[in-house]
């Protein structure tokens, strides 16, 4: 039995090195703060404080890198961005429906992420 095998692994090499510099995580920058911008954006408005307190944090793990965008408005422990979203009890006994605001503003950005990583490895 005979294996011919041609080619090499410069392609895959160059992306990884590329990976190892760390470049990329500018990119994933931008993109959390677009996706910052989104969620503001299509935050429901009273004071605007619910709007204005979206942030993100990045952590890195063995898998790769994981993204969360939180909220710091929580009133008496209470996250209001997660109520407008879910829906919530008022102190009066009534209930406030919610409004899935959050993820038609996110999605964009996940598929933006999903694109530049995909440019990344094709590029290599």
């Amino acid at each position: 039995m005979r294996l011919t095998v041609s080619g090499d692994f410069s392609r895959t090499d160059r992306f990884l090195a590329r990976m190892r510099t760390g470049r990329y995580f500018d990119r994933i920058k931008s993109c959390c703060d677009a996706g910052v911008v989104a969620l503001s954006k299509a935050t429901p408005i009273d004071s605007g404080k619910t709007a204005d307190s979206w942030s993100y944090i990045i952590k890195t793990t063995h898998k790769g890198l994981v993204v969360y965008w939180t909220n710091s408005n929580v009133i008496n422990g209470f996250n209001v961005a997660i109520g407008l979203q879910y829906g919530h009890g008022t102190g009066t006994g009534g209930y406030v429906r919610g409004l899935d605001y959050i993820n038609p503003a996110i999605r964009p950005v996940f598929e933006e992420i999903a694109n530049d990583i995909w440019q990344e490895v094709v590029r290599s």
